[in-house]
């Protein structure tokens, strides 16, 4: 039976700070309605503003210290055959590769991937040019940044008789690696063994941009560092870095790559990793508004920038579609190991159908090559266990094992957030959302605060073992961290609650761990309850394997409320439900965003009691317009006569969106902001039915 999609209560999400009525509205009817820009440490916003490589681009250097531009002199007039067959594009990207061969350097030839090739036939004669022409290089057909497009893939040929030796290691010795990850081995001393990039991207979530720009530059995920993953149902840019690879290689992708941009490239000393970043800014517009009046929409809005809201981890913490990886999570801490591959592996409600398909064939036939046939290769977890399984039938372990290590810890931290949630849940039903209580965990004031800020609500928080993606290096993150946080966290007493010292932005809990402190109030058995129930024990645990249980875990923090930074809101009129209505990124490059589609509302002075539904039919974010009588011109602006209700029936072709900008610290979630301000579901499947 296929796993379904996970609901709000399930993982504890309950409780709303303020009694406001709340009101109707579409989140993410288009990704550009959800746009997420990273914030770095020194407060900047990332942005995509140039998609070009710099200027000044390192030169392959061999050991000797001369260059090798002249170095492909002899293979010219055959690269430019190869031109006329293939195109520019991948002509270029050709010759670098060759250059790069005959600087030499063991190791350090990573294959390259040409354009996707739908022309079987066309594909044949690119294969039987290189068996001609260039006799040390092997081909062969991978897929392609879409799974229906295939891609021709050119490798340096190792065992080729008159490559001298070169790149000759057996693969055994290079622990079985499927490519080379370590870039050139002639990188100039002078630059920065780095190339830092922002990556825009839509509809995908940070593992699967990188696993297929990876997979087009032929190197392994664990080249890449990134300093907190992203939404996928959204627009999001943030900073990636990617070790010794050239700008002008990755820019050269951006032709070729469908809703992934990169840009402003420059290279630096060091990679990045997870935790290194102070939040997001996010820039929402809710659709389709529907309100008894524009005054509940203005209250509603000034609250949340004024009370904040609960600081729940989302639905997105529990797994994108439907995998609940609070469950996968529970039976690794039990050391079911079994359960939690078959999980990974077993069907799901709401996948694509090719997925659908592989998954069933899987579940059903237990053909494990097979399956990897079908699967797509940005399905890292999925294919990683699967091809442990090729290699060690029945070895579960070593399967889960196998997936790169934030993703298979993300498993374990679902489940502290699973519980977290109910915990903070616990707290506001019995404590209220006004005051600190006896038995609350807060911060010491005036102890380490600079420390502490730096680390409460970061995505640090939601990777408390400290284990990192291969490159990112968590484990250099002291341990002492946790020590000195962990001396600054107190518990309320008579004589602090007398002093009116702490107040209720002060309140914190525990995400489940080793070196954590608990509340002493009751909150503290909703941790014990829960985890008996799930046949998992705070302090003992039932397997050796340390990295899955949850006494080898160090734990952390968690503010249980939390208040928007630099919160802007505005009400707009638009007429074309599937017209973007704010500019992404990629649009400021482009100079092609929509004008004159929106018209800010003026709701500061004027009120109204009457009816405030303004909206006639959303459309899919997916769809184009169903109605071919569809009257209103697109990039008509909508004017609003003075005095004119928004509902009244003069304005009834126009529809009112909320736009709402503001910051959040790392690991918060802008979409638990936007429950509490709609008081409903933060659910896809529940917005998917305001869209019909």
């Amino acid at each position: 039976m296929a796993m379904k999609t996970v609901e709000e209560d399930e993982v504890g999400i309950s409780c709303f700070i303020s009694d406001l009525p709340g009101f109707r509205g579409v989140l993410k009817q288009r990704y550009s309605d959800f746009i997420v820009n990273e914030v770095d440490r020194d407060g900047t916003v990332v942005k995509l503003t140039s998609l070009d490589a710099p200027e000044e681009e390192p030169e392959s250097v061999q050991e000797n210290g001369t260059n090798t531009s002249d170095t492909v002199v002899s293979y010219a007039s055959r690269i430019e055959s190869f031109k006329s067959l293939a195109g520019e594009p991948d002509a270029i990207l050709l010759e670098e590769f060759i250059n790069k061969i005959n600087a030499g350097g063991e190791d350090s030839f990573s294959p390259i991937v040409l354009s996707p090739d739908s022309d079987k036939s066309h594909r044949k004669a690119v294969h039987n040019f290189f068996k001609e022409n260039f006799k040390f290089l092997v081909t062969d057909v991978v897929d392609g940044p879409d799974p229906s497009l295939k891609c021709i893939r050119v490798r340096f040929n190792s065992a080729e008789p008159n490559n001298k030796g070169k790149n000759s290691k057996k693969r055994k010795e290079r622990g079985d690696k499927p490519f080379d990850s370590r870039g050139s081995e002639n990188w100039p001393e002078n630059v920065g063994k780095f190339l830092r990039f922002h990556i825009y991207k839509e509809n995908k979530d940070t593992h699967e941009a990188l696993g297929v720009i990876g997979n087009m530059l032929g190197i392994q995920p664990k080249s890449f560092g990134f300093a907190g993953t992203k939404d996928k149902r959204a627009v999001t840019t943030q900073r990636v870095t990617v070790y010794k690879q050239r700008a002008s290689r990755l820019a050269s992708l951006n032709k070729r790559l469908f809703g992934i941009k990169l840009g402003d490239f420059c290279y630096v000393k060091e990679g990045l990793c997870l935790g290194q970043l102070m939040g997001n800014r996010f820039t929402i517009t809710l659709r389709g508004i529907v309100s008894d009046s524009e005054d509940i929409i203005k209250t509603s809005a000034d609250a949340l920038g004024r009370l904040g809201f609960i600081n729940y981890f989302g639905l997105q913490r529990f797994g994108s579609g439907s995998l609940p990886t609070h469950l996968i999570g529970g039976a690794l801490l039990r050391g079911e190991w079994k359960l939690a591959v078959d999980m990974i592996l077993d069907p799901r409600e709401g996948e694509r159908i090719a997925i659908a398909k592989a998954r069933k064939y899987y579940k059903e036939s237990n053909d494990v090559v097979g399956t990897l046939k079908q699967l797509p290769r940005y399905l890292v977890a999925e294919r990683a266990v699967l091809q442990s399984l090729k290699t060690s039938p029945g070895n579960y372990l070593q399967a889960l094992k196998s997936i790169p290590r934030t993703l298979r810890m993300l498993y374990i931290h679902s489940y502290q957030s699973y519980l977290w949630n109910h915990a903070a849940s616990k707290r506001v039903q019995n404590y209220g959302t006004e005051q600190v209580v006896l038995g609350d965990l807060v911060y010491c004031k005036g102890n380490s605060t600079a420390k502490v800020e730096e680390f409460v609500g970061s995505e640090y928080a939601e990777d408390c073992s400290a284990g990192g993606y291969a490159s990112n290096n968590e484990d250099d993150i002291s341990v002492d961290i946790h020590e000195d946080i962990n001396t600054c966290v107190k518990v309320v007493d008579a004589e602090d609650l007398n002093s009116g010292y702490y107040t209720i932005d002060d309140v914190i809990l525990p995400m489940p761990g080793s070196r954590v402190k608990y509340p002493t109030n009751n909150i503290a058995n909703v941790y014990e309850d829960l985890t008996k129930k799930d046949g998992i024990s705070l302090t003992e645990s039932v397997h050796k394997v340390e990295e899955f249980s949850i006494t080898s875990i160090t734990g952390c923090y968690r503010r249980v409320f939390q208040k928007p930074i630099n919160f802007e809101w505005e009400l707009l009129a638009y007429s074309d439900s599937n017209k973007q209505l704010v500019e992404t990124d990629l649009d400021k490059i482009n100079k092609s965003a929509p004008k004159n589609t929106v018209k800010p509302i003026d709701v500061g002075n004027g009120k109204t009691d009457e009816a405030f539904d303004c909206i006639r039919e959303l459309e899919s974010s997916d769809d184009f317009p169903k109605d071919e009588n569809f009257k209103e011109i697109a990039g008509e602006e909508v004017k609003l006569p003075h005095g004119e209700s928004l509902g009244d029936s003069s304005s009834q072709h126009s529809h009112i969106a909320l736009k709402l900008s503001f910051t959040l610290p790392a690991s918060c979630y802008a979409t638990m902001a936007i429950r509490e301000l709609l008081k409903t579901s933060t659910s896809v499947a529940y917005h998917k039915t305001l869209n019909q």
